[in-house]
């Protein structure tokens, strides 16, 4: 599966979707209440929903770095809000299985991909955007959803189900 640039593997145990490309969002949910955000990729794996947001900034860099937290926040806010409208409204049968799967998980989990220019601001701050503030915006933010969110490159891995080149 690509998202920005990346090519996100998962192994056969999960099931991963776009939902930021579903029909149910895209049609009738991303205009609700003024307008909802959603995170780029939904993995189901067992007993875990993952909720996958992908930062591609390589070519591009970001130029409000203090802000990203805030928007991965609230895109996983309003994907749960469009999970719970989705699993009683979705015209398409499949979106409607996914979202009430992913609802009956057992834990959420929130998992940002960041990538960025190497050397972007001086050697002493090699990114413009600290993965670590980043991450700690996030536990405060989402405590209530996952209190250990992962901030996670190309460089830096981590320990989730699914590899990305």
């Amino acid at each position: 599966m690509e998202e920005g640039g990346l090519k996100f593997s998962f192994p056969a145990h999960c099931q991963a979707t776009k939902y930021d490309a579903w029909k149910f969002y895209r049609k009738r949910f991303q205009s609700t209440a003024g307008g909802s955000k959603a995170i780029d990729i939904l993995c189901l794996q067992k007993g875990v929903s993952w909720l996958i947001e992908i930062k591609d900034y390589r070519q591009h860099p970001r130029t409000k770095p203090s802000d990203i937290g805030d928007e991965v926040a609230s895109k996983v806010r309003d994907t749960l809000a469009g999970l719970a409208a989705a699993s009683a409204n979705a015209g398409d049968a499949g979106e409607r299985r996914l979202a009430e799967r992913a609802l009956a998980k057992r834990r959420w989990r929130v998992a940002l991909h960041l990538e960025q220019q190497s050397g972007a601001t001086s050697p002493l701050r090699p990114h413009a955007i600290n993965p670590a503030d980043v991450l700690s915006k996030l536990r405060k933010k989402l405590k209530a959803i996952d209190t250990q969110p992962v901030v996670l490159s190309l460089q830096t891995p981590g320990t989730v189900p699914w590899t990305v080149q």
